[in-house]
């Protein structure tokens, strides 16, 4: 495992090397696109610029959702009722359907760089704030289930807050949930941000954050850009080493995950720690 650049054995520092490396393809990642702009609706199908006032009522996507509930429309008709309108001679639903085949799928448009988003045809201020905001009021409702909820009876919402804050990043990012003594979430903060490889970790400053929270438990992940969820061996010296320096105050590290854009590993469900 390679220390960070000027440390020693003594000032704990460590890196967490990704599985495997993402070339060019990792700075695009955390947009979700290629590097063309997007044009919604160039190539639109029949209808796409009849205004969705215009279309039989029972095929509104408005009326369906007070109709049938959400749960029966489309991302693209959701997208509609959240963005309310498309640039000229698109409609609503023709321009969600457009970004979505753009970024490829809705996580990968809630993830994109602003700078990209406010460059796609349509996509104005207030648009892009609606989906910002969005993905904010998600991210926070999860929070919220960590805090309200014992984490590991029902790991499901740890894993589903990682994948969201973590599984799109282009960059390693090492986060830690700091727990009180009934597995409830204190806080979540980054604890370091790397490059698209490798992240440098200090177990110290984990520690002395644990402590100055009053946690009892700390749950840690990074994110492999790479897509390979496996660990590497610095991943498992390094989850070991902070075991150990946790341990020596009283505090448990009860799991280390690793998150891509569609998986987490779990250290502790493979009985590792």
């Amino acid at each position: 495992m390679k220390e960070a650049p000027g440390s020693s054995p003594g000032n704990d520092a460590r890196h967490v090397s990704a599985a495997a490396r993402t070339g060019g393809r990792a700075d695009r990642q955390e947009s979700g696109i290629v590097s063309q702009p997007a044009k919604p609706c160039a190539r639109r199908g029949p209808g796409a610029d009849l205004p969705i006032s215009r279309w039989p009522v029972d095929l509104r996507p408005r009326e369906r959702l007070q109709e049938a509930g959400p749960g029966a429309l489309s991302n693209a008709e959701l997208l509609a009722l959240l963005l309310g309108s498309g640039p000229a001679h698109c409609n609503a639903v023709a321009f969600g359907q457009a970004l979505l085949a753009r970024f490829g799928s809705l996580r990968a448009l809630l993830h994109a760089d602003r700078r990209v988003l406010a460059a796609v045809r349509g996509m104005g201020p207030a648009k892009l704030s609606k989906l910002q905001a969005v993905l904010q009021l998600v991210e926070r409702a999860l929070v919220e289930n960590l805090r309200a909820d014992a984490p590991f009876a029902g790991p499901a919402n740890v894993k589903d807050y990682l994948r969201l804050t973590l599984g799109m990043r282009s960059r390693e990012i090492f986060m830690c949930l700091y727990l009180d003594a009934r597995h409830r979430l204190i806080a979540s903060e980054e604890a370091s941000r790397g490059t698209l490889t490798q992240t440098a970790v200090y177990p110290r400053e984990i520690v002395r954050e644990a402590l100055m929270r009053n946690a009892v438990a700390v749950i840690v992940a990074h994110n492999h850009p790479s897509g390979q969820a496996a660990p590497s061996e610095a991943d498992q010296r390094l989850t070991y080493r902070l075991k150990a320096a946790l341990e020596l105050m009283d505090v448990r590290l009860l799991d280390h995950m690793i998150v891509t854009h569609d998986s987490v590993m779990s250290f502790a469900e493979r009985g590792w720690l």
